[in-house]
């Protein structure tokens, strides 16, 4: 029976009372039973979390309650054992780490391509445009190797922060083409597409919502191969976003 409800949510916005909300939000995630991560930076909020359904999506509600989170965007998926070992709610300098200061996502988002879009230029070989298509995964390369889509591009990246220097040294295969940026559940690929930006490539896109949204919003995830990667103990999603089998 899969009893426990699994999100995962982020949003680029500034935060200036990061100390006090770190433990307001602590407090009532721990009143809740819930157990995952929540990292505030100034930039943000990003945050994977995991508990009973009523308690988890009140805690929720309560967030949202703060005008900076209003509408906050929630992927959900379910599994039959809790996924974390314990409760974490950090203060970090970035919500997801590139070391690029001059770079401010809460200024503004990078254009988005949604999910069923997106598949439709993969069968018809070019976006909308007739721009040929350049799929950049900015994942770490063991992520890559769980799952991506059909000849994706990967900078076998060890870490998120490794990718500007990584798109200076492929800038120029990049030119001429929709370049559309993904990652599990859209902030790795937000931040990637801005860079992309602002090194000066005019054609860049972000795929709205990740590879999660991604299995959500098709039928069957076309040119999709494998599973994707997650960080906790379900180690890797399908198609359906349950659980994996172990190869």
């Amino acid at each position: 029976m899969n009893a426990i409800l699994n999100v995962s949510a982020y949003r680029f916005v500034g935060i200036d009372d990061g100390a006090d909300l770190r433990q307001r939000l602590f407090a009532s995630a721990q009143a809740a039973t819930l157990k995952g991560t929540v990292l505030l930076a100034p930039e943000g909020i990003n945050l994977t979390l995991a508990g009973a359904p009523a308690a988890l999506r009140g805690w929720l509600a309560a967030l949202q309650a703060d005008a900076r989170f209003k509408g906050l965007p929630v992927k959900e998926s379910f599994s039959s054992a809790q996924p974390f070992g314990r409760l974490f709610v950090k203060l970090k300098r970035e919500i997801i780490r590139m070391n690029q200061p001059d770079l401010r996502p809460a200024a503004g988002r990078a254009p988005a391509v949604d999910a069923p879009t997106l598949a439709r230029w993969l069968v018809q070989g070019h976006c909308d445009a007739g721009r040929p298509l350049a799929l950049l995964d900015t994942r770490n390369g063991f992520e890559v190797d769980a799952g991506a889509f059909e000849g994706a591009i990967d900078w076998r990246l060890h870490k998120f922060s490794d990718f500007p220097a990584a798109l200076d040294a492929h800038l120029d295969t990049l030119q001429g083409k929709t370049v559309v940026s993904y990652c599990t559940g859209g902030i790795r690929c937000e931040k990637a597409a801005l860079a992309m930006q602002a090194r000066g490539l005019p054609h860049v896109l972000q795929l709205d919502g990740g590879i999660l949204q991604y299995f959500e919003d098709t039928d069957g995830a076309p040119h999709w191969r494998g599973d994707c990667f997650v960080f906790d103990e379900r180690i890797a999603l399908d198609r359906s976003l349950a659980a994996a089998e172990p190869a």
